[in-house]
């Protein structure tokens, strides 16, 4: 299972991101232009004493993360435009779970290009979105849940 976080900005949700993936053995892709250092301070503080034990790759862009993969790998796209759950997909070890910045998500032309597997977390109230590193976490779970991991 893979995590795709493409563009992130903010180093705190980052560092959680990458404790997830320590935590359950999900190989976390960092890819394009990041909003911070890699040695940035609350990057490492979010993400405690965990590095270590996170596997993750750097990418410079998606292509790069396209050729890295094998060539059947499977990619979900998240949204909080997406019209399909986040449940939907019949998740599978090898997925990859691409997850946009916080601020701008995904750009829209990936999302059309790959709209038949665009999802999103419903959300019922008056908030824009959910935080990075908590979609990040509903959905892993979900996948987790699904494969029987644990």
């Amino acid at each position: 299972m893979h995590i795709v976080l493409y563009e992130p900005e903010i180093p705190p949700n980052t560092g959680n991101v990458a404790r997830l993936c320590a935590a359950t053995g999900i190989h976390l892709h960092l890819v394009g232009r990041l909003g911070f250092r890699l040695d940035d301070r609350h990057l490492r503080r979010a993400g405690l004493d965990y590095w270590p034990h996170v596997r993750w790759t750097r990418h410079n862009s998606l292509d790069d993360l396209y050729r890295w993969a094998e060539p059947d790998a499977r990619y979900f796209y998240y949204t909080k435009t997406g019209a399909a759950p986040y449940t939907l997909p019949a998740y599978r070890w090898g997925d990859f779970l691409v997850f946009g910045s916080e601020t701008r998500g995904l750009p829209r032309e990936l999302l059309a290009r790959h709209a038949e597997n665009v999802l999103t977390i419903p959300m019922f109230g008056p908030v824009r979105s959910l935080n990075l590193s908590t979609s990040v976490g509903i959905v892993a779970y979900e996948a987790l849940r699904q494969i029987k991991r644990f």
